[in-house]
């Protein structure tokens, strides 16, 4: 069994030598994918259009403008003593946001009286608008450090900390995702087209005549994949690290189980999808079809779960890249170990055995 196996493994390797494109397109698309998506999808907000309305001109009230335009975040496009540029400003689109520094503020925040800072924003987009205002708040709140005061508004702010991601980076929540999104495609589309290559070159006949079971064609088949699926992984990470600064704080043994769980369902998706489809075209889109848009959409990959209608909660249940997504985060991210991320891995396992079973069964009822 295991010489017949090699035997169609050694075939599919050499497939791939003599057409060089699969090849470089499995390990190509993937870097492809991360370096586009991995810098023009990104969170992060920046060269934001801010208004200064100092009516105080105080020290302290320096040191809160200073802080605003040191972040990086955001560039100052006018200072002013009072609130008439207010609405022109935000009329033609200059102005994104205004901070408004109120008069006395400087005096009453060293005689630790209440006091305030105003923060106006346009929110014509909502997501941006949102994202801007956190920023305010981190930077007030470094700024305007000291013991709490009863009323004393937004002049005083505890300091916050933020754990696992101090920088708050965008690429490092989103990188992850982008690797589940990359695997789950070039795991599912490069099986279903190596089955039904053989379909339509006619070759699956001459399979059928000799003496191999359906499960060592299988097996022989999908192994190569799962190889070449495995190193781009591997480089896939290695890049997110290079490029995004994406740290791997967790086991790399359990990183690599997980991964292995995540792929070997795909091979499993993709060897149904080439009981289906008839050609390699209409494989490439159904591969596309059953795996781009309900790991984007469905995964939390980009919008929150908890967001979603109750119906399509339940319905990412059903998507794999769902759960290990929440894994990779775990290990990679946060560093955490087997106990807490166990039913990702569980679950990981189940759709691997379910996808395999089913894929090999519809594809030995076609054999």
């Amino acid at each position: 069994m295991i010489r017949r196996t090699l035997a169609i493994a050694i075939k599919e390797v050499l497939h791939l030598r003599r057409d060089p494109r699969t090849a470089l397109t499995l390990l190509g698309m993937p870097v492809v994918l991360l370096f586009v998506f991995g810098f023009a999808l990104s969170f992060d907000v920046q060269h934001i259009r801010l208004l200064v309305v100092d009516r105080d001109g105080s020290r302290a009230a320096r040191e809160v403008t200073e802080a605003f335009l040191q972040s990086g975040s955001f560039d100052l496009i006018a200072h002013a003593r009072d609130d008439r540029a207010l609405n022109s400003l935000f009329d033609n689109g200059r102005a994104q946001a205004a901070l408004l520094i109120p008069a006395d503020y400087g005096r009453d925040l060293a005689s630790r009286r209440p006091t305030s800072l105003q923060f106006v924003l346009d929110g014509s987009d909502a997501q941006m608008a949102t994202k801007i205002l956190a920023y305010a708040r981190q930077i007030v709140a470094s700024v305007t450090v000291g013991p709490p005061v009863p009323g004393a508004g937004a002049g005083w702010f505890p300091q916050p900390r933020v754990w696992y991601n101090p920088e708050l980076s965008s690429a490092r929540f989103l990188v992850p995702g982008l690797v589940a999104f990359i695997l789950m495609i070039t795991s599912v589309i490069a099986t279903a087209l190596s089955v039904v290559r053989e379909k339509e070159r006619g070759t699956m006949d001459s399979l059928r005549a000799t003496p191999l079971f359906a499960p060592e064609l299988l097996l022989g088949k999908t192994l190569p994949y799962l190889v070449l699926a495995s190193v781009s992984a591997a480089g896939s990470l290695a890049l997110a690290w290079a490029l995004f600064e994406v740290p791997l704080r967790g086991s790399l043994g359990w990183l690599t189980v997980v991964t292995v769980l995540f792929l070997l369902g795909g091979l499993g998706q993709g060897l149904f999808v080439s009981t289906v489809a008839e050609s390699q075209q209409v494989a490439f889109q159904l591969g596309l079809l059953s795996t781009m848009l309900p790991t984007l959409l469905l995964s939390g990959f980009i919008f929150p779960i908890s967001s979603m209608p109750t119906a399509l909660q339940w319905l990412t249940r059903l998507i794999p890249a769902r759960y290990f997504l929440v894994a990779l985060r775990e290990i990679v991210l946060k560093g955490v170990g087997f106990e807490v991320w166990w039913p990702q891995a569980l679950a990981l396992l189940l759709y691997a055995t379910l996808a395999l079973a089913l894929g090999t069964l519809r594809t030995v009822r076609s054999l």
